[in-house]
């Protein structure tokens, strides 16, 4: 089946590769992924900021384990943001998080092989219920692939954020004393990691939504104002690419909601 078509087309996400390189740090301010040396995954971030995921994706599994990185953050976003099919979305993240643990194996010092496979497997954890996947050993999947890549790269952002959202997600779930006796969630580290993450990447529409949506989980309505401001925040995020363009959507919808 077809991968859907990304619907906000924008000439300024479509790169030249010297372009690209131009605009990488701002571009990956939140991943932390190197330039690429090979032209053809230069070919390939440019598929995948233009919007063109399923071309990214295929680009990069045509360059092999050097190229996972981009076709599993192709198949991730698009699996989050555009693809219907639930059943689809769920062996889509199943599918990324298989391809990062034989990047694992062969590329062990390569952040993306352990923030993709946190990534793919937390919402795949979201798809089929937190609960449930914590009790089939996910969570500490996920923890423990998310701390590999803090480790080996302490300023992705994305990571810290993903960091944040496991503790809100668990202490949201099971309860503070649950969560923090048998998986090491605790309400002061999420909302430190979220600060942190918004340090490292202050143009980041995600880091405020993921924030804003950590807030309520941990602290409760009382910082819904606080939320909401987040929401704006993001919502007026000027975005670069098209997967950033998808997260500031995603503000404006959940502030019309």
């Amino acid at each position: 089946m077809a991968w859907s078509k990304f619907p906000y087309p924008d000439d300024s996400y479509v790169y030249t590769p010297a372009g690209l390189k131009k605009a990488w740090a701002r571009l990956h301010a939140g991943d932390a992924e190197p330039f690429p040396k090979d032209a053809k995954l230069v070919d390939a971030w440019i598929a995948f900021h233009a919007g063109e995921f399923e071309k990214a994706a295929k680009l990069g599994l045509a360059a092999g384990v050097d190229g996972y990185s981009v076709a599993n953050k192709a198949t991730a976003i698009y699996a989050n943001y555009l693809e219907k099919s639930e059943k689809k979305k769920l062996a889509m993240f199943q599918e990324v998080a298989e391809r990062c643990e034989a990047q694992q194996k062969e590329q062990p010092k390569n952040a993306a092989a352990w923030y993709w496979h946190a990534y793919s497997l937390g919402r795949y954890a979201q798809g089929i219920s937190i609960v449930k996947a914590l009790s089939q050993g996910i969570g500490n999947k996920v923890k423990n692939s998310l701390d590999m890549t803090v480790k080996l790269a302490p300023k992705h952002a994305d990571a810290h954020i993903g960091l944040g959202t496991y503790h809100a997600e668990i202490i949201d779930k099971v309860g503070a004393m649950i969560g923090g006796l048998t998986y090491g969630a605790k309400k002061e580290e999420g909302l430190k990691f979220f600060k942190t993450a918004l340090k490292l990447n202050p143009d980041s529409a995600i880091a405020r939504v993921e924030y804003a949506n950590g807030l309520v989980m941990l602290e409760g309505k009382k910082k819904m104002d606080e939320a909401v401001k987040l929401y704006e925040e993001a919502a007026a995020c000027e975005p670069v690419d098209a997967m950033e363009r998808l997260d500031v959507e995603l503000a404006k919808e959940e502030l019309d909601d």
